[in-house]
C-alpha cells in the first residue's frame, strides 16, 4: 500500500511541475528532475530511498535503446552518414580529447578516464529532439546535422555499456558472470534472432490482439536484455540489439507505437529518480567544486565543438547554435556512471558529484539556447539582416485570402486573376514575396498563423480562405486559428498527404485537396490510354477510383490513430475497389497467384510516409 501511495505522489508532482517547466520553455526533462528533487531526500522527503525506484525506472532507458535500435535502418544511416559518422565523431572526439586527460589528472586510470570523457561528451537526446521539434528545425540542415550527432552519441552508449564490466570487478548486478558468456549470447542472438523474432510476431499478429502485441514487444526488449545481463553484459545492450534485429521487419512501426507509452512514462520516472538522488547539500558544502565542474563541462563541450565546426567551414550562426544546443550532458551519463559505481570503478562521492553537475548542465541548457537566439537577433539587427516587420496590408476587402504563396498558391492566384477575382496573398518568406512582386503580382509579407495579420487581411469579410501553406504543422496551426476566430469563412486547404488530410478533417476543414492526388489520377488515366484503353474508358476508371477513395478517406478518419485498424481497413478497401471496378468498368481482376507489380496507391504507405519537401 505504501508503494502505491509513493507512486501516486510521484505522478501527482510530475503532473503539476512538468507542464509548468515546459510552458516556461525549460523542457520536460528539467521538470522531472525538479519533481524528483522536491519529493526526494533533499526536498520534502516523501521518498527516502530513491535507489529502488531508480533500479525500476532504468527500464525506461532500456526501452529507449530498443526504440533507437528500431530506428536504425541501413537506409536511414546511409542518408545521414556525414552527420552521424562525420560530425558525430568530430564532436565526441573533440570533447573527449580534453575531458579524458582531465579525468586522468584527478586520479583515474587511463581506460576509465577515457570512458568518463566519452560519457561526458554525450548530450541529452530527451532534451534536444523536443527542442528541435518545437523550433520547427527537424527538417532544416541544422536539425538534420544535430539529429545525426545525437544518433552517433546514442550508438556510442552501446560499446560503453559493453566495456564497463570489463574494466573492473564484476558487480552484483551481473552476478559475477563472465562477460564472455554474454558475448556468446549476443552472437547467437544476432545469428538466429531475426528469423526467430519474425516468426514470433507473425504468430502474435494472427491473434489480432493489440495487448498481446504490446506484451510480445516488451517481452522481446526485456527478455534479450535480461539474457545479456545474466551473461555479464548490459541489459540496455540486449534491448538495443533486439531493436536492431527488428528494424527492417514489417512490424517496426507497430512495435514503436506499442513501446513508446511505456518508454515515455518510465523515462519520466527515471529522471524523477535521478532528481531524488541529487544531493543539494553538496552544492552548499562544495559550491566551487560543483559549479566549477558544471561550467567547465558546458564550456569545454560547447567551445570545442564550436571551434571544430568553424574549422570545417561552417558559418558562425549554425556553429554557435549547434554548440550551445549540445553543450549539456545527457541522460545516459546517469546510467553509465551508475554502472561504473556498481562495478566498483567509481566511488559513490565521485558519482554523486558527476550526476549533480550533469543535472545542472541540463538546467543551463534552455538558457544557453535563449542566449544564442538573442545573439543571432542582435547580429542580424546590426548587419541589417533582421526580418522586416509584416507589410502594411491594404484596406480593401477581398473575397479570397490565400495563405502560402508558393508553387500551389501562385497557380491558384493566377487562375483567380484570369477571372478578375481579387484576392489577398500572404507568405512568410520575404524573399519569395519580393520575387513575386517583380512579376506584377501583389503579395504581402506576413505570417498567416498570426491572428493580427489575418485581421489586417480583412479575413472576417472574405468568403474563402485558401490554405496553401507547405509546412504541415504550420498549416494545421493556421487552420485551427481560422476555424476558431473566423468560423463563417470557408476553408479550401491543401494537404501534403493522407495523414495531413485526416488532421485537417479533425479540425473541421471540409474542402481538402491532396496536392499530388489529381495529377496522379491524370497520370493514371494517361497510363491506361497507353495500355490501349480509350480516353473515355480511362477517365471512367480513375473517376470511379477518386469517388470511392473520397468515401474511404472519410471512413478512415476515425481509424488513423490506430495503425493496425487503418492497415486492415485499407486492405479491405482495395479488395472492394477491385470488385467495383470489375463490375462497373470491366477492368480485369488481378490473379491471386501473380499480383501485378505496381507503385503504392494513394493512401498506401508510400503516401502516408511521404517526407516533407
Amino acid at each position: 500500500m505504501q508503494s502505491v501511495a509513493t507512486l501516486a505522489a510521484l505522478l501527482a508532482v510530475a503532473v503539476l511541475l512538468v507542464p509548468l517547466f515546459k510552458r516556461a520553455g525549460l523542457g520536460t526533462v528539467i521538470g522531472y528532475l525538479a519533481a524528483g528533487v522536491l519529493i526526494g531526500p533533499s526536498g520534502v522527503g516523501v521518498v527516502s530511498d530513491p535507489a529502488n525506484l531508480l533500479h525500476t525506472a532504468e527500464v525506461g532507458v532500456v526501452l529507449l535503446l530498443f526504440v533507437i535500435g528500431l530506428e536504425l535502418q541501413p537506409s536511414r544511416l546511409w542518408a545521414l552518414r556525414k552527420s552521424v559518422f562525420g560530425l558525430g565523431t568530430m564532436q565526441v572526439a573533440g570533447c573527449t580529447a580534453i575531458m579524458a586527460p582531465a579525468a586522468h589528472f584527478v586520479g583515474l586510470d587511463w581506460p576509465l578516464a577515457i570512458v568518463v570523457g566519452l560519457t561526458l561528451a554525450l548530450s541529452s537526446t530527451a532534451f534536444v529532439l523536443p527542442t528541435l521539434a518545437e523550433r520547427n528545425e527537424m527538417g532544416s540542415l541544422f536539425g538534420r546535422e544535430t539529429f545525426g550527432i545525437l544518433l552517433f552519441q546514442d550508438l556510442l552508449v552501446i560499446p560503453l555499456l559493453a566495456v564497463l564490466p570489463l574494466l573492473g570487478a564484476q558487480s552484483a548486478e551481473h552476478g559475477g558472470a563472465n562477460p564472455m558468456i554474454g558475448l556468446g549470447i549476443l552472437v547467437a542472438a544476432i545469428l538466429v534472432g531475426r528469423p526467430l523474432l519474425d516468426l514470433v510476431f507473425r504468430h502474435v499478429t494472427r491473434i489480432n490482439s493489440r495487448e498481446m502485441f504490446t506484451a510480445a514487444a516488451l517481452a522481446t526488449a526485456l527478455g534479450l536484455g535480461l539474457l545479456l545481463q545474466a551473461g555479464g553484459l548490459s541489459m540496455s545492450l540486449g534491448a538495443f540489439v533486439a531493436g536492431v534485429l527488428l528494424s527492417d521487419s514489417d512490424f517496426r512501426h507497430e512495435l514503436e507505437a506499442s513501446i513508446l507509452p511505456f518508454q515515455g512514462l518510465l523515462m519520466g520516472l527515471f529522471f524523477i529518480a535521478v532528481g531524488m538522488g541529487i544531493d543539494l547539500g553538496m552544492v552548499v558544502a562544495h559550491p566551487l567544486n560543483v559549479l566549477g565542474l558544471t561550467l567547465g563541462l558546458v564550456v569545454v563541450k560547447g567551445g570545442s565543438f564550436f571551434a571544430l565546426r568553424r574549422l570545417t567551414g561552417c558559418d558562425t550562426r549554425r556553429s554557435r547554435l549547434q554548440a550551445l544546443i549540445l553543450a549539456q550532458c545527457g541522460e545516459f551519463a546517469f546510467v553509465l556512471f551508475g554502472a561504473a559505481h556498481a562495478g566498483g570503478l567509481l566511488a559513490s562521492e565521485v558519482v554523486a558529484q558527476l550526476n549533480l553537475s550533469v543535472a545542472l548542465s541540463m538546467v543551463l541548457a534552455p538558457f544557453l539556447i535563449i542566449w544564442g537566439d538573442r545573439l543571432d537577433a542582435r547580429e542580424a539587427a546590426a548587419s541589417g539582416e533582421a526580418p522586416p516587420p509584416p507589410d502594411v496590408l491594404p484596406d480593401d476587402e477581398h473575397p479570397v485570402v490565400i495563405a502560402g504563396f508558393g508553387r500551389v498558391g501562385q497557380i491558384i492566384g493566377r487562375v483567380l486573376l484570369a477571372r478578375r477575382v481579387p484576392f489577398t496573398a500572404l507568405d512568410k518568406d520575404h524573399t519569395e514575396v519580393q520575387m513575386i512582386r517583380r512579376f506584377g503580382i501583389k503579395a504581402y509579407y506576413g505570417d498567416a498563423m498570426n491572428l493580427d495579420v489575418l485581421h489586417a487581411a480583412k479575413l472576417e469579410h472574405a468568403q474563402v480562405f485558401v490554405l496553401a501553406i507547405d509546412d504541415i504543422e504550420a498549416s494545421l496551426c493556421c487552420a485551427e486559428t481560422v476555424r476558431k476566430h473566423f468560423p463563417a469563412v470557408t476553408i479550401v486547404a491543401r494537404a501534403r498527404n493522407r495523414f495531413h488530410a485526416y488532421r485537417l478533417m479533425d479540425l473541421g476543414v471540409e474542402l481538402i485537396i491532396r496536392e499530388t492526388f489529381l495529377s496522379s489520377l491524370d497520370m493514371a488515366a494517361r497510363t491506361f490510354e497507353a495500355l490501349g484503353k480509350s480516353p473515355e474508358k480511362a477517365r471512367e476508371i480513375v473517376d470511379l477510383f477518386a469517388e470511392q477513395d473520397a468515401v474511404l478517406l472519410r471512413r478512415e478518419q476515425a481509424l488513423y490513430h490506430d495503425e493496425t485498424q487503418l492497415i486492415q481497413s485499407s486492405r479491405e478497401a482495395l479488395d472492394e475497389l477491385a470488385h467495383l471496378l470489375e463490375e462497373e468498368v470491366g477492368a480485369p481482376r488481378p490473379s491471386k497467384e501473380a499480383p501485378p507489380s505496381e507503385p503504392p496507391a494513394e493512401g498506401s504507405p508510400g503516401e502516408l510516409a511521404e517526407p516533407a519537401r
